[in-house]
């Protein structure tokens, strides 16, 4: 890509056959305040909880494990080696929005130093915006392929709003970054990128070899593979290893040889693929937290369970990692839960609100979500006529303003929030808007509501905890525990007799024997495990 000197845009370099390094960027804007510095009286709450996601952001960025060494990753600035993210944090918590940014080089294990890597392609950053910007990042090296975490206010160095042009986050940072890590470690030499293509053949995600794939078809509707059929530059150089994914895309059901030599692939290839990648992401997830545990030769995949947000089960063991879900640009939040059914879970909160105080080794259980009916729609229904299920804003107003006054509260702002609600719903088909102050509503609208809510993804799993203690120390401690519970409970949970509830087996036993040496219980007491 070339700076436009014109309209200082960016644009695509007619020749594209670089052997430039590739680097990945990954972009993401976060609103913050609506009004920027000047919030609106009306979403204060909406602001604090975006303040709060911002703050836990932070936090699992500088989770344990992030760094080189094994150790708690550290933020960092242009000038500072260890930035303090909390008031990084707190001097943004007026702005309207911030950038988030993963800069992930293909040969990152090559470099040096990603943190001055990190500050060079900064200062080039704040050239090409003609501005200063206020920044912090966090190298990670917990996943084998090194990359950085880049958070960037959203203001400018006179204190307005910084905005940046879309293709200039979408091509322009890689391009500079490319443009770095190039000079570093030179240019790629052909036999450099064939090595790399040569392991995309068998991969199981969306890669370049795919790409050159679907671009062919795009262009001329079949992927022509025979030895004078290709036309793109790539070809020549590439048919083999590109015969070799066709073939290899074959076995998936995701492409087919039409005629020798002519493929065609199929339109859910890339969606399958990028699939396949999440799915094996998060195994390796899993197999790291095991192994953080010493369980990894323990534990087989084929115990391995992915629930994503919407678990069927509920879900009673340990937590044994904890951590921000899918590329870590949002605050989704993931769990690994070692079951007492035998089984390791993987499981994602949409909302973490519940888990900040959720650690490592602590007993919990996970309950799938239920999606409860909204407080705004059973509004609607109390005050929607009787006899024509009309709901009128205004005379809504009328009944609540005096006591919304006594209680200082924001009546208008009140009822502007359930005209949204029926906005939304209106849009599902569920209400119809007769004009500005009269809403036909079904007499069923809290059903509809919460059916609506479902096909939006429900709530979070719902997380409760059960002991801070390990199992360890809940044997030998004078406190109640929740192994007490379970040995006097009525019911009784289901546990297995592998993997985590064996463990629980065990300590139960041993939690009765040393009960009975307190004298707080005698040898009839029955340890209550069922099969």
């Amino acid at each position: 890509f070339l700076r436009d000197g014109q309209n200082g845009g960016w644009q695509r370099d007619s020749n594209g056959r670089f052997r430039s390094r590739r680097i990945a960027v990954k972009a993401r804007i976060v609103k913050l305040n609506a009004q920027g510095r000047k919030r609106a009286s009306h979403g204060p709450e909406r602001a604090k909880a975006a303040s709060k996601a911002v703050d836990a952001h932070l936090r699992y960025l500088e989770r344990d494990g992030a760094s080189r060494d094994g150790e708690k990753g550290k933020a960092y600035s242009v000038i500072e080696d260890e930035a303090d993210g909390k008031a990084f944090v707190e001097r943004g918590r007026e702005d309207r929005h911030q950038f988030r940014f993963i800069v992930a080089p293909e040969d990152s294990n090559e470099m040096a130093d990603l943190r001055s890597f990190t500050r060079d392609l900064m200062r080039q950053v704040e050239k090409d915006l003609e501005t200063r910007l206020d920044w912090i990042a966090i190298d990670h090296h917990n996943t084998g392929h090194p990359h950085t975490h880049i958070i960037v206010r959203g203001v400018l160095e006179g204190g307005g709003i910084l905005n940046i042009a879309g293709d200039y986050i979408a091509h322009g940072i890689r391009h500079r970054a490319s443009e770095l890590v190039t000079l570093e470690l030179g240019h790629q030499s052909e036999i450099e990128l064939q090595s790399k293509l040569m392991t995309e053949v068998e991969a199981e995600r969306w890669t370049r070899l795919d790409k050159m794939l679907a671009t062919e078809q795009r262009e001329r509707g079949i992927v022509d593979l025979r030895p004078v059929g290709g036309t793109t530059y790539a070809f020549p150089e590439n048919r083999v290893l590109m015969i070799a994914r066709a073939k290899h895309l074959e076995r998936y059901g995701l492409a087919n040889e039409i005629e020798t030599g002519q493929w065609a692939i199929s339109d859910r290839a890339e969606a399958t693929l990028k699939e396949l990648s999440d799915r094996n992401a998060i195994i390796e997830t899993m197999h790291r937290a095991l192994a953080t545990h010493g369980l990894d030769e323990e534990r087989g995949v084929d115990q391995y369970v992915r629930h994503g947000a919407r678990p069927s089960e509920r879900i009673t063991g340990r937590v044994l990692a904890k951590g921000l879900a899918g590329d870590e640009m949002d605050e989704r939040i993931y769990l690994v839960v070692d079951g007492i059914d035998g089984r390791v879970h993987h499981i994602e909160f949409s909302d973490a609100s519940n888990l900040k105080d959720i650690g490592r080794d602590m007993i919990v259980e996970v309950a799938p979500a239920i999606s409860r009916p909204r407080a705004a729609d059973r509004n609607i229904a109390l005050n929607a006529g009787e006899n024509d299920q009309i709901f009128r804003p205004s005379q809504h107003l009328a009944r609540i303003r005096e006591q919304f006054a006594r209680e200082g509260k924001d009546a208008e702002s009140f009822v502007r929030s359930h005209v949204r609600r029926l906005e939304d719903l209106r849009r599902a088909g569920h209400v119809e808007r007769l004009d500005e102050d009269q809403w036909k509503v079904p007499s069923d609208i809290v059903e509809r509501g919460q059916a609506y809510d479902r096909t939006r993804g429900g709530e979070s799993p719902v997380i409760t905890p059960l002991s801070p203690q390990n199992l360890e120390r809940q044997i030998a401690t004078s406190a109640a525990t929740w192994l007490d519970r379970e040995l006097t409970a009525r019911e009784h949970l289901v546990i297995a007799d592998g993997g985590f509830g064996r463990d629980v087996r065990d300590a139960l036993h041993r939690r009765a024997e040393h009960l009975v040496k307190m004298g707080y219980a005698t040898v009839r007491v029955s340890i209550g495990v069922q099969n």
